[in-house]
């Protein structure tokens, strides 16, 4: 699945990165710029934000914009960690 226009995990990134910061939505609208009321949309999962907006929040919270829009929480299942490593293995053997 795709992470690129997903509003729930864009929403969760959002307030999980205000939580960290120690800010709530109207200080975070006030620093980029936007209507308090769009924040609140981007935090509900109402909307997706414009990707200037995705920037300058980024820049804002010092991250890159991948952690805004990707779902970084998520770990691969251990079954799927294994495979992985033995198919770089064998690629490693192969060599």
């Amino acid at each position: 699945m795709n992470s690129l226009g997903n509003k729930p995990v864009m929403a969760s990134n959002i307030k999980r990165l205000m939580r960290e910061k120690g800010i709530n939505a109207k200080e975070l609208s006030r620093a980029i710029n936007v209507p308090y009321t769009t924040v609140l949309s981007w935090t509900k999962a109402e909307y997706y934000p414009r990707i200037d907006k995705i920037e300058m929040m980024a820049d804002y919270f010092g991250v890159l914009k991948s952690d805004l829009i990707e779902d970084k929480q998520k770990q691969p299942a251990q079954g799927e960690l294994s495979i992985k490593k033995r198919e770089f293995m064998k690629k490693v053997e192969n060599m």
